[in-house]
């Protein structure tokens, strides 16, 4: 019995389901983290509480992940002055919380859908989706205060912290053989992707800690000199959206998990205990001067997030339909491109595909995923000397995502050096853990008695 079908992938032509294979490689990060047992002040309720992951290593996660995450959002929008406003906003809020000496960082990022998020050291993002939703400063601030509460209650580090004890539990012999029968009931788990990415860090948050963030964003924006009816507002705003546009707010509620509840105990909350300061300006003009530029291409944004959909329901011929609207209203849109190749490659037409990429690596060159990306379009189109330069490329533009080794190895094997391919591969399986690439990496080593 063939128990790796895909060692077959290199013995004849790339298919589309290959393709995509490598694709998903493309835009995970594997996570590896080794927190250190030990007890913590919760700096909220000055007790002591059992937490596994120390400041420096929540600080270390957000060097690391953070910048794979922008990427894998379109990188950075290129607005200098949106992201000093938004930085200015965010700062201000992160002074008065609980933990303002943490490294903050507030950005907006070019992701289509309706989002935003903060990894454990307070590394954060909105995605333009969801700033051409809201309508004054007073909702940022309620944003903002809202993901520096999840940094200040150290929510990630006490979800790790609940995740180790539960893998204690469960022992690894128990996890051991379940990892054994899924590979041997299984003939083509080798193009199934299960990387860790840097997202894993942005999991669902639990409805607590939803309430918890909410508490402390009211309290952190009105401490800041903000009108909490922001919080109402923008609690109204995401209810609202999530009937009108659910495929746009998908990843918003998949990692912020919404209710009425919620609503309802924001527009309590800022009447019993902020009612003073429900009478501040919401600062509707500022916010709308410092996004004028994006609201421009909002109607390009619309036509980007009902492509994405399409895509997602695999509805490529309406995708596509969706993204030459899009880039007909904004020609040069990095997030666009991007998505317009992906389309293309989708349908097999890696040609076309090519053409895109190339405009997205003019229109933003300092981006990596375009540069990724171009590098897989290339091995399917059967030309691994240029996809290995692309590689190399997005590596001195973003290094430490270790699918690059991977991704390398593949393209030296292409090129039947499989000496190379051997010790990308060998990188590869050092540092990876358990992933589908990994798997498939050992296979190659032990065919060719290497392992």
């Amino acid at each position: 019995m063939d128990r790796n079908p895909g060692l077959r992938i290199f013995q004849r032509r790339m298919t589309r389901r290959d393709f995509l294979w490598l694709t998903a490689a493309a835009t995970s990060a594997t996570v590896v983290t080794s927190p250190l047992l030990g007890c913590a002040t919760d700096p909220i309720t000055g007790q002591r509480r059992l937490i596994l992951m120390s400041e420096q290593e929540e600080i270390a996660i957000d060097r690391r992940y953070a910048p794979h995450q922008f990427s894998n959002d379109y990188g950075l929008v290129r607005d200098d002055e949106l992201q000093r406003y938004v930085s200015e906003v965010g700062t201000g809020i992160a002074e008065i919380s609980h933990r303002p000496h943490m490294p903050y960082d507030f950005n907006v990022v070019n992701a289509n859908h309706i989002n935003a998020y903060t990894f454990p050291a307070g590394t954060m993002a909105c995605t333009r989706g969801i700033m051409v939703e809201m309508e004054d400063e007073a909702a940022l601030a309620a944003l903002l205060g809202h993901e520096t509460g999840h940094v200040n209650a150290r929510h990630t580090a006490r979800r790790q912290t609940r995740g180790i004890f539960a893998a204690m539990v469960v022992g690894g012999l128990g996890i051991a053989a379940a990892q054994s029968d899924r590979l041997a009931g299984h003939r083509d788990l080798i193009y199934a992707i299960s990387a860790v990415g840097a997202t894993a860090l942005l999991a669902h948050y639990s409805r607590e800690n939803e309430r918890e963030a909410d508490s402390l964003g009211l309290t952190y924006m009105a401490q800041a000199g903000h009108n909490p009816q922001g919080m109402v507002d923008l609690m109204d705003m995401l209810r609202g959206l999530s009937d009108r546009q659910p495929n746009a707010m998908e990843t918003m509620f998949a990692t912020h998990p919404m209710s009425d509840e919620r609503f309802a105990t924001a527009r309590r909350e800022s009447h019993e205990r902020h009612a003073d300061a429900l009478d501040r300006n919401v600062r509707r003009e500022r916010y709308m001067d410092n996004t004028a530029a994006l609201r421009r291409i909002r109607p390009a944004i619309k036509e980007l997030q009902a492509g994405e959909a399409a895509m997602a329901r695999r509805d490529y011929p309406g995708a596509e339909t969706r993204f030459r609207s899009a880039l007909e209203q904004v020609p040069d849109d990095y997030p666009a491109l991007v998505l317009m190749a992906r389309c293309q490659s989708a349908q097999g037409r890696h040609r076309e595909a090519e053409s895109y990429l190339a405009r997205a690596r003019e229109a933003y060159p300092a981006e990596g995923q375009a540069i990724h990306l171009s590098g897989i379009n290339q091995l399917a189109l059967n030309r691994p000397e240029e996809a290995l330069a692309h590689f190399r490329q997005y590596e001195r533009h973003l290094p430490g995502n270790l699918n690059t080794l991977f991704l390398q190895g593949v393209a030296h094997e292409n090129m039947q050096n499989r000496a190379a391919a051997a010790e990308l591969y060998r990188r590869y399986l050092r540092e990876a853990g358990d992933t589908e690439q990994a798997r498939y990496a050992a296979g190659r080593l032990q065919s060719w008695q290497m392992l």
